[in-house]
Order: structure tokens, then C-alpha cells, then sequence
């Protein structure tokens, strides 16, 4: 036991600081949103930024549009309490145990990996499986909750495996730049994702629910609400073909400078070490090796995505204070169809992640810097983000009435502000690991630090399980 102990003791102990060890490389240039390492060679550019902010937003899509889907399998699976009960976490858990495994075998094939097939193929994937899920809002309507549930689980893997070749594809290819701007665009592209999705749900379902004087508002006519998912789902198809377009040009552009840094290796001064410039060589870098420069970055990370996990489960539960028909509602608002469950779900999600994007958005301040160069402070902050959690049972689960306050409450105390530490923390946290490892490093690095957020996300997704019966 005491062996044990130890062992963890030194692993999180605070180690001299050396040059191939956890302190950061090039201190001097160090990476900033002005200018970088690689400033002179490889130029900031806002059409860049701009693509991998796309391939942000359509890396996440797919799985916000299944949280922000949630109002919508719950009417698919109202006939079966124990499926209604449970799916939530079922989809989570389906979706992020996938999602890990493809990260962990895509982490482990670095010599020869081709990042920018991986994330075509992601692409592909993605407009494949939104397309199904688009049809199946008009077709097979009357299939048991059992076999939609299935149906559901199923491409829900299929989708978490393209994530993981995106999450992988897009980091690794993104560090290649030598530009921090563009980690932070995939982050802030994925903050966008969050927003959206639920934004598009809540809108369908006011435009094509039923009376809102009635009751069951909260359940829409079966032609009401394929034809409002139909319209969310076939969002995701767009999305994923406007990133594949939009990809192709950032491909050749990588392929240029990579051709640039050839010739100027070549052409280089023999009065200038000939490895100063080169472009970094691709090799195995062993996790074990990561994880001791990146450990307190990693654990942010890990952290960060286990907290957030559970806020879905509960967000999926907690009904408006004003919702008809409930023992909370109030006279005032009761004819309103925003406090409707189809439309206040979807907009709790919506303020949870437009505070994720905001804090990821944040991370470009200059007043965030400094703390963003001290992993044992983010660290800190990932622990403290637990505080939240409790916050949720003052909220109006299932209609059951508020503790505390009412639904600014639960948007403005609990959502917005859980969301946005969540997106600054996380995008703080994969932004800075590319300072504390080599040059030839960064590509194995951001491939690494995208297997701990999905590595948090699953531990989160399965411990959801336990307040899913809250």
C-alpha cells in the first residue's frame, strides 16, 4: 500500500525543471496570439483560422446535436419508462466509450498516420450517419422504443468513431502550423457546435409544435416533431459537407509550406545548423514520455471533461419554473411556449455551451496568459469546477419546484458560468501543451491531449449514470 502511495506521490511531485522536461521550450519565443515560433515562416492567417474553426464546429456536432436531440428521444421513448429513464446516459456513455477507444488506437499509430485523411474520412462518416438519422424522422416511425434505441446507439458509435478521427486528425494537423491560434480556433469552432445545435432544436420545436395554451405542447404530434428533427438533423449533413469543402484549400496551403521548409532546409547556409530550421520529423513519441512534460495539462484536461459530463443528464431533467401544467408553474408564464420542456431543455443546453464558447472564445485575451502558463493553477481550477455539480439539485428538477431562485437561477448562476469555465479551462489547457514539448513533438502532443479531453468525457459519461435517477 505504502509502495503504491509513493508511487503516486512522484508522479504528481513538482520535478526540477530541465529543458526536455516539463518546463517550456523557447521560453524566450514563446507563442503568443502576435506572433509565434514559427512567425516568420509561417504567417497568421485569418482565412486559416477561419476553416479550422469550421472543422471545430463539425467536430462536435454530431455530439451536441444528440444532446440537443434529447427532447426529441424522449418522445420516441415514452412508452418504456425505463428506456425514458436511462437513454441519456446510454447515448453518452455509447458515444465516449467509442470515442476513447479510436483515440487511443489513433494515438498509438503516429509514424505513419495520414491526419488529413483522417479527418476527410471523419467528414464522410459524419454527412453518412446524419443522413440516416434524417430519414428516420420520416420513415419507421413505429418501430418499438427498443429498436430505435438500437438504431440510435448505433450511429451514435459510428458518429463517436468519426469524432475520434477528427479529434485526433484535426489537433495533430492543426500543431503542424506552428500557429496556437489555430488549437484555439478548433476550440472556439467547437464552442460554436454547442450553441447551435440546441438553438436549431429550440427553434423547430416553436415553430412546429402544437397550440401553447395546451398541455401537451410538451408532446408534439408525431408529424410536428419529425418534421422539426428532420430540419436539426439535416443541419448536420450541411455542416459536414461545407467543412469537407472548405478543407481543401487548407490542404493545399499545408502542402506549400511544407515544400517551403523543405527548400529552405536545402538552401540554408552551411554557417547555420542545418537542424535550427528543419522541419520536425515525424516519430513514435511514447505516451509514458507525454504524459510526464504534459501531466498537470493532461489532468486539467481529463478533469474538466469528467465534471462536464454530468451536466447533459441534468439539464435533460430540469423544467422551467414556469412549465403549464406543473405544481411550479406560475399563472404568468404558463401560455409562453419557451417554458415549454421541447423549448427550455434545448435552452438550457444552449446557455450551458454559449458560455462554453465564450471561455474558449476568452482564451484569446491577453489577461489570460499568464495563468494559461501554469498547469498546476489550471489544475486548480479544474478541481474547483466539482462546486458546481451541487447547484443542479436547487434547480426545477422534473418540475418538482426550485430551491433557489427560478430559471435565471439555473441560466445565469448554474449554466452560463459552468459552461464558461468549462471552455476556458479546456481550450486553456490544449493551447499551452505545445509549449512544453519539442518541435517534433507537437503533432504527437495534440493528438495526446485530444485523448485525455475523450478519456474525460468517458469516465464523465459513465459516472453520469449515478444521478441519472436523481
Amino acid at each position: 500500500m505504502w509502495a503504491a502511495m509513493e508511487r503516486i506521490k512522484s508522479f504528481f511531485a513538482v520535478a526540477k525543471a530541465t529543458p526536455d522536461e516539463y518546463e517550456p521550450l523557447n521560453d524566450e519565443r514563446s507563442p503568443t496570439l502576435e506572433g509565434s515560433i514559427y512567425e516568420g515562416e509561417t504567417p497568421f492567417s485569418w482565412i486559416e483560422y477561419s476553416i479550422f474553426a469550421l472543422i471545430g464546429v463539425a467536430m462536435l456536432w454530431a455530439w451536441n446535436m444528440f444532446l440537443a436531440a434529447a427532447p426529441y428521444f424522449q418522445t420516441r421513448f415514452q412508452s418504456d419508462p425505463w428506456l425514458l429513464a436511462n437513454s441519456q446516459s446510454a447515448i453518452l456513455t455509447t458515444s465516449t466509450s467509442v470515442n476513447l477507444i479510436a483515440m487511443l488506437v489513433l494515438t498509438n499509430i503516429q509514424s505513419s498516420a495520414n491526419y488529413p485523411f483522417r479527418i476527410n474520412a471523419a467528414l464522410l462518416i459524419m454527412a453518412a450517419i446524419f443522413s440516416l438519422l434524417t430519414i428516420s424522422t420520416t420513415s419507421f416511425l413505429d418501430v418499438s422504443p427498443s429498436a430505435y434505441l438500437a438504431f440510435v446507439l448505433l450511429m451514435v458509435a459510428l458518429a463517436s468513431w468519426g469524432a475520434g478521427l477528427m479529434q485526433n486528425g484535426a489537433f495533430a494537423f492543426a500543431a503542424s502550423f506552428g500557429r496556437p491560434e489555430y488549437t484555439q480556433a478548433i476550440m472556439a469552432g467547437q464552442g460554436v457546435a454547442g450553441i447551435l445545435p440546441p438553438l436549431t432544436q429550440m427553434l423547430s420545436f416553436l415553430a412546429f409544435s402544437s397550440d401553447p395554451d395546451n398541455e401537451q405542447d410538451a408532446a408534439p404530434t408525431s408529424t410536428n416533431r419529425g418534421t422539426a428533427a428532420f430540419i436539426y438533423f439535416l443541419t448536420a449533413v450541411v455542416i459536414a459537407a461545407l467543412a469537407l469543402a472548405s478543407f481543401i484549400p487548407l490542404l493545399r496551403r499545408h502542402t506549400l509550406l511544407l515544400q517551403r521548409r523543405s527548400a529552405a532546409q536545402e538552401t540554408e547556409p552551411l554557417s547555420f545548423p542545418p537542424t535550427d530550421r528543419a522541419p520536425p520529423t515525424r516519430h513514435h513519441v511514447p505516451l509514458p514520455a507525454l504524459l510526464r512534460k504534459l501531466r498537470w495539462l493532461a489532468a486539467s484536461v481529463f478533469l474538466c471533461f469528467v465534471v462536464a459530463m454530468f451536466f447533459p443528464v441534468f439539464t435533460a431533467k430540469i423544467l422551467s419554473v414556469h412549465t403549464p401544467g406543473r405544481r411550479s408553474s406560475s399563472n404568468d408564464g404558463g401560455g409562453n411556449r419557451i417554458f415549454a420542456p421541447g423549448a427550455f431543455i434545448p435552452l438550457g443546453f444552449f446557455f450551458w455551451n454559449l458560455g462554453d464558447l465564450a471561455g474558449r472564445v476568452a482564451t484569446m485575451l491577453p489577461a489570460a496568459r499568464p495563468l494559461q502558463r501554469r498547469p498546476k493553477a489550471l489544475f486548480g481550477v479544474a478541481l474547483a469546477r466539482v462546486g458546481f455539480l451541487p447547484l443542479y439539485l436547487l434547480c426545477n428538477l422534473h418540475g418538482d419546484g426550485a430551491r433557489v431562485g427560478g430559471d435565471l437561477f439555473y441560466l445565469l448562476v448554474v449554466q452560463f458560468p459552468f459552461g464558461l469555465t468549462n471552455g476556458w479551462l479546456g481550450a486553456s489547457a490544449m493551447m499551452a501543451a505545445g509549449e512544453w514539448v519539442a518541435e517534433g513533438e507537437r503533432e504527437a502532443a495534440g493528438g495526446f491531449m485530444g485523448l485525455c479531453l475523450v478519456g474525460g468525457l468517458a469516465v464523465g459519461s459513465v459516472l453520469s449514470f449515478s444521478v441519472a435517477g436523481v
